[in-house]
């Protein structure tokens, strides 16, 4: 679509530049999409190579003659994995770059913009297709001001002078222009005719705006009367239809104040989440692989006095891990999360590929590990480890001398009842999966997934292994725990 309708007709990374009687402005688009593309979810991070690296650091060269540089694209950059020096680097000349693709967070995060530390702004969109969001930039005497809108809520008002103090840059901009400005300046439209713009500073109306031309209003003023600290602009445009439309914000003019984006909004934007999101899955299999290893070495401590919850987990991974059955198959299933395919089938519609814990073949190409990793984080912790607790609870019951008949009688149901439950739950998840699996990536992906289908499988049998293990198998610890009870 985009090659046969856009302007543009082409794909990947272009460099556009806007040429004005007054200097010249640069946009830089930046195509991080996968190639080949896989389907949900593995699509959800983009990847940039040294190719594409090389060919937007020769663009972001050439935009240094530029006026500003705008850059644009899908991703925001905490979701593109780009090799060194980053794409944040390469954009840092840049005013602002504009993305999408988490738009609100499904409502979450009405408003997700924040500010590298080289001062370049990052913007996110709330998104067209369902919700109608669209954005006006405006470069009033070289200052960056947006308003992010709904399409058709009228009237539209765009503050460009003085523009908001919270997305300045005094790295890209000329901010003593407004010191020494003559005029507060503001872009309105509207189908209607429109009858009045107010302007209010601190609440005080300033008087009303006339228009210039087209959508320019302007209103003289005295700057210097608000050159200390932070004041409030407000404008308030009403068009003949009897509609309504209000902006404003905190703008200042000194450098020592500081205003600070949203946390977490910082947060979602400028936190490189595929770095993380592969050291949290090292370190959660890792601690689980430790867990087992070290119990099956440890030597079990006797029971003393009565003991407390911390004492029997220790005692049931004890069990646990000196079970060659369950320690073995624990072992490998995590070993496997890392290393082994956890599903065989059609990533892209008519072509095979292998799904790993590092990254996706595909298309004969190999795409790095990415959402991958997160899949395997929320595997780990809704499933291989609570699946391993639910064991070791299961068999501290049997070392207790119960089957599963009777630790339904003998066991408080208030405990009993809500384990058994949660696993459940948790198992119906993992059987969901497969079929999310079977309708995504084809009925060959259901039969060939190590890490779902086999993995249903495997934890029927091992449930069903706990509660019909002989008690021969557990003599020794039955034994230690009545004589700890008589005792």
């Amino acid at each position: 679509f985009v090659r046969k309708y856009s302007a543009w007709h082409k794909d990947g990374s272009f460099h556009y530049i806007h040429t004005t009687s007054f200097g010249n402005y640069s946009f830089i688009c930046v195509d991080a999409t996968l190639s080949p593309g896989p389907k949900r979810p593995y699509n959800f991070f983009g990847i940039l190579n040294m190719n594409q690296m090389a060919e937007l650091s020769l663009m972001a060269t050439e935009s240094l003659h530029s006026n500003h540089t705008i850059w644009f694209g899908h991703y925001p950059t905490s979701t593109i994995i780009s090799p060194s020096p980053g794409i944040r680097t390469l954009m840092s000349s840049a005013t602002a770059y504009l993305c999408g693709h988490l738009h609100t967070m499904g409502g979450l995060m009405p408003v997700l913009h924040s500010q590298h530390r080289g001062g370049t702004l990052e913007l996110e969109l709330g998104d067209w297709m369902d919700n109608r969001r669209y954005r006006i930039l405006a470069f009033d005497h070289d200052l960056l001001s947006f308003a992010d809108l709904n399409f058709e809520e009228w009237p539209v008002v765009l503050i460009t002078n003085p523009k908001s103090f919270l997305y300045s840059s005094s790295t890209h901009e000329p901010l003593d222009k407004i010191l020494y400005s003559t005029h507060i300046r503001i872009l309105a439209f509207s189908p209607s005719v429109i009858i009045s713009v107010k302007v209010y500073i601190d609440g005080v109306h300033l008087g009303n705006a006339h228009q210039v031309s087209g959508p320019l209003y302007v209103l003289k003023w005295s700057p210097q009367n608000y050159s200390e600290g932070f004041h409030h602009i407000d404008v308030t445009v009403q068009d003949a239809s009897g509609r309504i439309g209000t902006r404003g914000h905190l703008f200042g003019m000194e450098e020592n104040l500081s205003l600070r984006f949203d946390f977490w909004s910082s947060v979602i934007l400028l936190t490189d989440h595929y770095v993380l999101a592969r050291v949290l899955f090292g370190l959660i299999v890792l601690i689980q692989i430790t867990l087992l290893v070290v119990f099956r070495h440890l030597q079990k401590p006797a029971l003393k006095g009565k003991p407390g919850l911390l004492t029997l987990t220790s005692y049931s991974l004890h069990v646990f891990s000196k079970t060659n059955t369950f320690y073995y198959s624990v072992l490998v299933l995590n070993l496997y999360t890392i290393l082994g395919p956890w599903f065989v089938g059609e990533l892209i519609d008519g072509q095979m590929g292998a799904c790993f814990s590092f990254g996706v073949f595909v298309g004969g190409s190999f795409l790095q590990g990415s959402m991958t990793f997160v899949v395997g984080i929320l595997q780990m912790l809704f499933f291989n480890l609570p699946l391993m607790a639910y064991l070791c609870w299961c068999l501290l019951l049997r070392c207790h001398g119960h089957s599963f008949r009777s630790h339904l009688r003998h066991v408080r149901r208030l405990v009993a009842v809500p384990v058994h439950l949660a696993m459940v739950l948790l198992l119906a998840w993992q059987v969901y999966s497969c079929y999310f699996l079977q309708r995504t990536y084809g009925t060959l992906a259901f039969f060939l997934s190590p890490m779902r289908t086999w993995l249903v499988l495997l934890t029927a049998a091992l449930i069903y292994k706990t509660w019909t293990l002989k008690s021969s198998e557990f003599r020794t610890y039955i034994t230690e725990i009545k004589n700890h009870q008589s005792s």
